[in-house]
């Protein structure tokens, strides 16, 4: 089975992006930067949610279209009404075992791109194996939690930390 990575940038405060979608205060160059998109060379299944599939679309992404070019892409959704053909795959919402099918069926790493809900359901049903956090130094006050609104307490061990030039801090842990 293949590891299920949450591989996300996150502010002091536990928000992945700030009110109404915001990633202004979050790097978007440097080696933090260049080092995420080597980690996402790596992975070879990207899964999400609907709301963080669309909002690709205030950057341009068409509906139907991969964000991930290299890797099979699968939205977890109800609603979302995408264009045939389409680049994705477009799943009702998800169950713990889909979800593991899927990983074993990988044909490399999969990637939770988010977002906070849906990583939120991921770690309640311990479905994450893997976290790398690049925390960063801001206070955003609010926005998308990092793990939604996830209320079951979960462990996690540490395995690696670093930091960066610009003040970030990587932290990678395992489940």
């Amino acid at each position: 089975m293949q590891p299920i990575i949450y591989d996300v940038a996150v502010s002091l405060d536990g928000f992945i992006s700030g009110a109404s979608g915001d990633i202004s205060k979050f790097a978007h160059n440097g080696r933090v930067v260049d080092d995420y998109f080597k980690r996402l060379g790596t992975y070879k299944t990207a899964i999400m949610g609907r709301k963080t599939y669309e909002f690709g679309y205030g950057f341009g992404l068409e509906p139907g279209r991969n964000p991930y070019p290299h890797m099979q892409t699968v939205v977890f959704s109800d609603t979302l009404k995408v264009p045939e053909p389409a680049e994705i795959q477009v799943c009702t919402r998800p169950t713990p075992d889909a979800v593991r099918d899927l990983a074993r069926t990988a044909d490399g790493p999969v990637y939770l791109c988010g977002g906070g809900d849906f990583a939120g359901w991921m770690l309640e049903q311990g479905l994450i194996t893997r976290l790398i956090l690049k925390r960063a130094p801001c206070v955003l006050g609010t926005g998308t939690p990092l793990f939604g609104a996830c209320a079951r307490p979960v462990s996690m061990s540490r395995i690696r930390t670093g930091t960066y030039e610009n003040g970030y801090l990587l932290e990678e842990f395992e489940a």
